[in-house]
């Protein structure tokens, strides 16, 4: 089971910005995914929760408000997708996380 992110990182200034990020599903079962971070004072995401079909990608949305300079990370969790979910929010409290995809966050 695969989840991919590209780009790998995210390179941003300590005075904030913007990072796009393309999630691709690699294998043959619907994915569900969340999105952790690490600092929720300076980072917001978007989408936080979603479902992604075998092949399919979706785009994640990284926005970093003015803040102090730290090590911060973005961790995106999935699980094989419950077969009649329709609100990804709801349905992952009930799957068991299968991987993750850690995406570093740099600030300079």
């Amino acid at each position: 089971m695969s989840l991919t992110a590209e780009p790998s990182a995210a390179d941003f200034a300590a005075s904030g910005g913007a990072s796009s990020h393309t999630l691709t599903n690699c294998c043959k079962d619907r994915l569900i995914f969340k999105v952790k971070s690490s600092n929720n004072d300076n980072y917001r995401v978007s989408p936080v929760f979603g479902f992604l079909s075998p092949g399919s990608t979706t785009t994640l949305e990284v926005i970093r408000t003015a803040g102090p300079i730290k090590e911060d990370k973005i961790v995106i969790n999935f699980a094989v997708a419950p077969a009649d979910a329709t609100d990804a929010q709801a349905a992952y409290r009930s799957v068991q996380t299968i991987g993750n995809v850690t995406i570093p966050l740099f600030v300079a």
